[in-house]
Order: C-alpha cells, then structure tokens, then sequence
C-alpha cells in the first residue's frame, strides 16, 4: 500500500516542527483555522491513509475522495476522515474558510470506542452537508477549543476531549437515520454492530503475510456465537443487503484500494484477501468491478 501519513510526518509537511506532544503517551490532539491551507496558493492533498483522525469544518465547494467513493461539497459540511479509509480533497481553492483537529487513538482509548459510531464506520457517512445555524455551531464549538489549546489550564486536554465528543455527537444528531442504523437498540442492531466491527478490524492489510481471517457468513457466526441464519437475517434487517453481499462489497473496496497504491502483486493480493487460487480472485472481482484486476491497475 501507498505510504500511510504519520502525524509527524503532517507536522513536517505542513509546518516544518513537531510539537513535543507527539512523545506523551496520553496521546495527541491539535486544531487549526483551514485559511492558511486553502485558496489558490493551496498544495495538493494526496490521496493516502493517515494515521490519525481529523475533522473538518469548511464552508465553500470541495470534492473529496473517501477510498472509492466521491462526495461533493456544496456549500458548507464537516467532514470525518478515519485511520482505515484513504481520502484526499481537490478543488481546495474554492474553499472560503474553516477548522480541522487532527488527533490519534491514544487520545480518545480510555473514553470509548469512536469505531462505534456510524459516522467512523465503513457504511456510515463521512460527509455532513450543514444548514447556517449548523454550521455556527460548529464555528462556536472550534472556535473554544482554539481558546482552550493556548490556555495554561492543567486539565485543558480533559477539556478539549469533551469538546470533540459533543462535536461528534453534534453531528449525529443531525444524521438520525444512521443512529437509528447502528446504535444498539434490539438484538439485531447490535449484531450488526459487531459484524461490521468485526470486519472493518480486518483492514487494512499490512505486512506482505498478512491475510483476513473472516470472509465468509460461516466464519462471522462462529466469531460471533450464533447461528449463520440469525446473523444473515440481523444483516439484512439493519443494512438491507445479505451478508455475503457486505462482505463482498468491503473485500472489492480493500481490492482496488491495494491495486490502485500498493506495489503487491495480484496474487499477493488474493492472498491477502484469502482466496486459495487467483483465479477465484479474478473472477470475483470481474463479477463486482465488471472489469479484471489487471485492467483497473492499468488505469491508474
């Protein structure tokens, strides 16, 4: 896979320091005004893993890349990017303004699981279009945690983690069909939760033996500790497709993803994504992507 983006090396890109924060182990957290990263003077943003989240609030038109999907940005948005999901933006130049926080998982380990929130999740929604009043609230919400990271208040990092908690829970609030989906409310909803736990954990692959263990209906129930028929009619319910299709669906996006960026060979690949003869790889993935791995590397 393309080289994934550290925070030190963001640092370095971006402002040529690394803050000494980097080295505590309570993890990391910063945020910006977006001014000095947009406009005509702007540098591209390559299209690349990072190893940190980063939430961005902006207002004017953009277009980002979220692994194999394009989301266009209208007028205003926040904007969730995640460690497992590649993205970058383009037509940053007509971008007004904005903020972003970056921070990793250190941050955040002793107070919840963000991967349990929809708008982290692979089938979630990264992009929020906002309303003015939203988006003022948003402003309102940034602007305090620019005022609190330059103060000399001792639990000032308590303070900015419950600042972007009632930022993300803002924005959950105004994507009711999503909480709905993944919150735990009956049975099914939360082993549809767990499922898709399960299988975004798998991603991405790193290291040239690394291999999913979990690839098929079968496999999820056993993990899981129910019967395969339970599991596909929880799937089905919550995500309206069966099973084999959401597996399906996530090993072709870590497929193009690893042909678009990665110099593995194809059968490293099918290897990875645990099919016993590459041939089973290319038809799978012809029937899905309507085109063989080989064409859509050349692509790009």
């Amino acid at each position: 896979m393309a080289t994934i983006e550290t925070l030190e090396a963001f640092y370095r890109n971006k402002f040529t320091w690394i803050p000494e924060s980097l080295t505590q182990d309570w993890g990391h957290f910063n945020v910006f005004k977006l001014d000095p990263f947009i406009g005509a003077g702007a540098k591209p943003v390559p299209y690349r893993r990072r190893d940190f989240y980063k939430i961005t609030l902006v207002r004017g038109q953009g277009k980002i890349f979220f692994a194999d999907k394009v989301i266009e940005v209208k007028e205003r948005a926040i904007v969730f990017s995640n460690p497992f999901i590649p993205y970058k933006w383009e037509n940053t130049e007509e971008i007004k303004s904005g903020y972003f926080c970056i921070f990793n998982d250190d941050f955040f380990r002793q107070f919840g699981q963000l991967n349990r929130y929809s708008i982290y999740q692979p089938q979630g929604i990264p992009v929020i279009e906002l309303d003015e009043e939203s988006y003022q609230t948003f402003v309102g919400l940034f602007e305090k945690m620019l005022v609190e990271i330059d103060s000399d208040y001792i639990h000032k990092y308590d303070m900015l983690r419950n600042i972007a908690l009632e930022l993300m829970h803002t924005a959950l609030k105004l994507e009711p069909a999503n909480i709905t989906r993944y919150a735990p409310g009956n049975a099914n909803q939360k082993i549809s939760m767990l499922f898709l736990e399960l299988l975004e954990r798998q991603f991405p692959i790193e290291g040239s033996h690394a291999q999913i263990k979990l690839n098929s209906p079968a496999d999820f129930a056993t993990q899981l500790a129910v019967h395969v028929n339970h599991l596909n009619r929880a799937i089905k319910e919550t995500t309206q497709k069966t099973t084999s299709q959401v597996i399906a669906e996530r090993i072709l996006q870590e497929a193009k993803l690893m042909l678009k960026f990665g110099d593995w060979t194809i059968t490293e690949i099918s290897e990875a994504l645990g099919f016993n003869e590459v041939s089973y790889f290319n038809h799978f993935f012809r029937k899905l992507a309507h085109t063989t791995p080989k064409s859509f590397r050349k692509t790009f």
